[in-house]
């Protein structure tokens, strides 16, 4: 049991030393390095890549000329990355939320009508044209997470391209928003320009 005035202890210490701990941007990644076996794609050097470009910017100094008072967390630029579309570093509520896509596409492989794609997607975004005896996908509810290609035991549906979906200016606080998605799939050299 930990009573209230070594709770309001910590705080104190935590918020005065919090200064020199900010640096102006704080860069994110999911627990896909870790061996997640839900990622979309592998983007183990992009965080280093963006972090390098951030860095660069010197948003320490920024902040530093345009916030009255002791700089704080909430104020720093925030960068995060997911592996798929389950988002577990919360890209939705941060300046730039990258997410990982694989979009599905069909190949020249007969279809068994298995209906193992049709279990793996979680999205309803699959669905088997018995007369032409192959899956159709619903570009509209697909987050290209990828599981109905590694569900697929004909190889009919295999990796069409890989890159990541953007989204901008999330943000939690005092007038909280969701992050707007671009519209499109990016390769990395696309997400650096972005960045």
């Amino acid at each position: 049991v930990v009573s209230m005035g070594e709770v309001k202890a910590t705080q104190k210490r935590y918020l005065s030393n919090m200064k020199s701990e900010i640096k102006g941007y704080q860069i994110e990644t999911c627990f896909g390095p870790s061996g997640c076996p839900n990622r979309a794609v592998i983007s183990d050097d992009l965080a280093d890549q963006i972090e390098t470009i951030v860095k660069a910017e010197d948003l320490l100094g920024f902040l530093e000329q345009r916030v009255k008072g002791d700089l704080k967390f909430h104020h720093e630029f925030r960068v995060t990355l997911a592996d798929c579309p389950n988002a577990c570093s919360q890209p939705q509520i941060k300046d730039i939320g990258i997410i990982g896509a694989c979009l599905p596409g069909l190949t020249e492989e007969a279809c068994t009508l298995c209906e193992a794609c049709v279990d793996a997607c979680k999205e309803d975004a699959v669905v088997l044209d018995t007369a032409d005896a192959r899956p159709v996908i619903d570009e509209v509810r697909c987050l290209y997470c990828g599981h109905c290609i590694k569900a697929c035991p004909t190889g009919t549906i295999d990796e069409g391209r890989k890159g990541y979906r953007i989204q901008l200016a999330g943000k939690l606080g005092r007038h909280p928003q969701l992050a707007r998605e671009l519209p499109g799939i990016y390769d990395e050299s696309q997400v650096m320009e972005i960045v």
